[in-house]
């Protein structure tokens, strides 16, 4: 939202506008929340892979929205390039107040029929990285006072399927411990828990997209995590139909659940 200026003796003297750093901000829901956030009055600094990419995506969001966007190409797997972000994420000069942890990828075979480097490369993305931002952020938004952290689970944290079920768990659990941690700081964490999304994730995975009731818009998705992050939720779940997904496993045994890890993946 933008700030009303202030006032000098040589007239007025804009306030800074909040800043809003995104992981995977390329694409998808990374993408979407810049969008969104962008048009919420937000200046951005963006983080991915693709260089060309992302100077495409921020020249068309400063024409758009006439914010401040600032590129970081890293490859979260590359320990030098998260370290980088890590700084920027930390820097008290230049505050970020709002960090989506939302970069991801998964891998469509199962467990053993997956090289363990490819397993590890995702573990680092989907975990390590989630740990070393968030560390680095609350740093900085503790000593503010303020600050939020919006890091993107799946609905598949709740159910069994394999290793990339198991990082968006450990991204709930420790999600929830945050929120609760640190609220009395004035720092609010959501987990943001999607079900299917119509994005480029599943085609990255060489798995076929959908088009039925149970896959979700991007834009109606992002909407809904920034509004519940905004009532400071500790998890958004948007779509009616996830909220019965998730309430479901709560009562189904993990035995009967596993049986169906198939399901988009095909």
């Amino acid at each position: 939202m933008n700030s009303t200026p202030e006032t000098s003796a040589t007239g007025p003297r804009p306030v800074s506008r909040p800043t809003a750093l995104v992981t995977g901000a390329t694409a998808g829901i990374g993408l979407e929340f810049a969008r969104q956030l962008a048009r919420s009055g937000h200046d951005l600094v963006l983080v991915a892979r693709d260089e060309a990419r992302l100077g495409s995506v921020a020249a068309a969001i400063r024409s758009s929205d006439g914010v401040e966007v600032e590129v970081l190409r890293a490859d979260l797997v590359d320990p030098a390039d998260l370290a980088r972000v890590e700084e920027r994420v930390a820097d008290r000069e230049r505050p970020v107040d709002l960090l989506v942890n939302n970069a991801g990828f998964g891998l469509k075979k199962r467990f053993l029929d997956n090289p363990v480097d490819d397993e590890v490369a995702m573990l680092q993305v989907l975990v390590t990285a989630v740990l070393r931002l968030s560390h680095a952020a609350l740093g900085a938004m503790t000593e503010r006072g303020h600050g939020g952290i919006i890091n993107v689970s799946s609905v598949a944290a709740f159910l069994p399927r394999g290793s990339y079920s198991a990082a968006k768990a450990w991204v709930n659990s420790f999600s929830e411990w945050a929120a609760h941690e640190y609220r009395g700081a004035g720092v609010t964490v959501t987990a943001l828990c999607p079900g299917f999304t119509k994005t480029e994730f599943h085609e990255r995975m060489q798995v076929t997209r959908g088009d039925s009731f149970m896959w979700l818009d991007a834009g109606f998705l992002v909407e809904k995590a920034l509004a519940d992050h905004a009532k400071g939720r500790v998890f958004s779940v948007p779509g009616a139909q996830y909220k019965a997904v998730v309430a479901l496993t709560r009562a189904v045994p993990t035995g009967v659940l596993q049986r169906f890890q198939s399901i988009g993946r095909k």
